[in-house]
């Protein structure tokens, strides 16, 4: 199946579609979302991607980031990939969103508006192995501490939006 991105302008105003790996080669505007989830201690699911991901493969992110099909809320699409990538549920709120442009050394351009969701649980991951490669849970502060020494290890996204999640918890 040919997954296909929401083309938006710099307000999120849909215009179209777009195959999702031409949308990356051409740095084509499009709505995307990324999910945090916290455990009862405040500790954040981390989300190694898998090695097969066509960029930032085995690169560590927030618990789960995608892109919603034409006919789905964000949230709801949120709620599907959090489930077929960590086979995890979980009620979740909406936090702000923010506009990326990211370059890839193999040439692919992350180019989003991204809506961020937030949610707590204790259930243990089924992580998906086509999708994930492993998962953590962090502190905030030592994660925060670990990115600035070694912010090769993370995805550009996660380094760009971790601070404001951090400020919508306070």
């Amino acid at each position: 199946m040919v997954e296909h991105v929401i083309v938006v302008d710099e307000h999120d105003t849909p215009l179209g579609e777009m195959e999702k790996l031409e949308a990356h080669q051409k740095g084509v505007l499009h709505r995307a979302f990324s999910i945090f989830i916290f455990n009862s201690r405040g500790e954040l699911l981390l989300q190694q991607r898998a090695a097969e991901k066509y960029h930032c493969a085995g690169l560590w992110t927030n618990t789960c980031c995608s892109h919603p099909r034409s006919h789905e809320t964000n949230e709801d699409a949120a709620k599907r990939r959090l489930m077929e990538e960590m086979g995890l549920r979980a009620e979740l709120h909406y936090a702000f969103n923010f506009h990326y442009r990211a370059e890839f050394d193999d040439g692919l351009i992350e180019h989003e508006i991204d809506h961020v969701f937030i949610g707590v649980s204790d259930q243990i991951p089924l992580m998906n192995p086509l999708e994930v490669g492993g998962c953590r849970y962090a502190d905030l502060a030592s994660l925060q501490e670990d990115i600035f020494y070694h912010p090769e290890r993370y995805t550009p996204w996660l380094k760009i939006c971790l601070d404001m999640v951090i400020a919508h918890l306070d």
